[in-house]
């Protein structure tokens, strides 16, 4: 099991900035893609970014890339999401997540198994 604690979320104005985090505990040492996922008022939860813990690889979606950038600190087991340029289309509760097992690759958002409780990201503007 994997315990995933979010925080770092709230309100910014458009063109502005945030940083999430989220610390990570219990068997991290078996889930090497960590990642964030966000979900607005009436639609689906969509993925955000991901990161191979095992050498860093990153992989974006459309829509934030340029913009945001994840990043970790293994030996905190913390992950971190910087958002840059935010827009109001970012409004978003704002989840970390771990994937069971280790994987050669991380890309992609399907099949992450342990979920944080969410943080509210707010762009006015």
């Amino acid at each position: 099991q994997v315990r995933m604690v979010e925080s770092g979320g709230g309100s910014a104005q458009a063109g502005g900035s945030l940083r999430l985090s989220c610390a990570a505990s219990g068997n991290t040492y078996s889930s090497n893609c960590m990642g964030w996922f966000r979900q607005a008022p009436g639609k689906e939860r969509e993925g955000v970014a991901t990161i191979n813990r095992r050498g860093g690889t990153t992989y974006y979606a459309d829509s934030v890339k340029g913009r945001f950038t994840i990043s970790q600190d293994n030996a905190k087991n913390t992950l971190y999401l910087q958002m840059n340029s935010l827009e109001p289309e970012d409004t978003a509760m704002y989840y970390c997540a771990a994937r069971a097992g280790l994987r050669v690759a991380c890309g992609g958002f399907s099949s992450y198994n342990y979920w944080g409780q969410g943080t509210q990201v707010t762009v006015s503007s």
